[in-house]
């Protein structure tokens, strides 16, 4: 969710709203530290982790909209103060803005639109992360599953780019995260940046045959899925071998793909097991980037 962005959007069009954030969090609770959740007169977005304590800052967020600009803190332990079994204990910020805010907000939006940044000392002695580090996911294919897939992908922190080289097969809308193309597949491929997760369930086994060679040649692409059965696998995994492409790579590629818990092969829960395993995918990308620079750090 860019934060600031919904502020700025918010502020233009009705003058107020509120912020809520998780700034401290210790033992077990329903959301990490940087949780934030927006609160405008229709209803809000995001969430710091659902049940008492989020419809506590709710109440308390909406009680100052309308009200100058301001900030109240508030500390709950989970268990004693609202009958929450997680056993934790919070420090929210709740913060209202008002029509003086709508410049700065729309200055903090411009620096999320360009990427993480952090602030300190906004809030005294409080360090804040905003922006998001979004993973590219190329998905080629949009027919049944691929739709079901885009539609699973739409909440979550991945920038998508939904590929068929067949225009009309693209519905009339598509999520705020996801961007059609419709020229040459194998161009989406090439360039297709750094870290990137391509998945493909296009309409004709030649054409997922031609992406998979030129996804698995191409680096910057660190997991290639393709939909089929276990036959289609041993099929491609031939085939691409013979091609010349490495074999580390081509042992690497995901098919079928899916959690294998989920068996159904409805669109619906096709589309949810891939959303799965790519969550699953980027999460372990990211502690190993993480782990690999500490080590970095550490080194030096």
């Amino acid at each position: 969710m860019k934060v600031w962005t919904l502020i700025a959007n918010t502020l233009a069009a009705q003058g107020t709203c509120a912020l809520v954030s998780v700034v401290k969090a210790e033992g077990s609770v329903p959301r990490e530290e940087g949780a934030r959740m927006v609160v405008t007169r229709d209803g809000f977005h995001g969430t710091i982790g659902g049940g008492t304590l989020e419809w506590k800052a709710l109440a308390e967020a909406q009680r100052l909209l309308d009200k100058r600009t301001q900030v109240k803190m508030l500390t709950q332990s989970l268990g004693p103060d609202l009958g929450q079994c997680c056993g934790g204990r919070v420090t929210l910020s709740i913060e209202s803005f008002d029509a003086s805010s709508h410049a700065e907000a729309r200055s903090l939006a411009a620096r999320e639109a360009a990427g993480p940044f952090t602030l300190t000392n906004r809030l005294p002695g409080i360090v804040e992360n905003f922006g998001e580090r979004r993973r590219a996911v190329i998905v080629f294919g949009a027919g049944h599953v691929g739709r079901a897939l885009i539609l699973s992908l739409a909440p979550l922190p991945f920038d998508v780019t939904w590929v068929d080289p067949r225009p009309q097969a693209f519905p009339g809308a598509m999520p705020q995260n996801a961007t059609g193309f419709s020229g040459d597949p194998l161009e989406a491929v090439a360039a297709a940046p750094e870290g990137a997760l391509v998945f493909i369930m296009s309409h004709s086994h030649a054409l997922d045959l031609q992406i998979v060679d030129a996804a698995l040649r191409n680096l910057k692409i660190v997991h290639v899925g393709v939909i089929g059965s276990a036959t289609k696998r041993a099929r491609f995994a031939r085939r691409l071998r013979e091609a010349g492409v490495d074999s580390a790579r081509v042992e690497a590629m995901i098919c079928p793909i899916g959690i294998g818990s989920i068996r159904s092969k409805l669109p619906a829960a096709i589309a949810v097991s891939v959303a799965a395993q790519l969550i699953t995918l980027d999460e372990a990308l990211s502690v190993s980037a993480t782990h690999g620079m500490l080590a970095v750090r550490n080194a030096g």
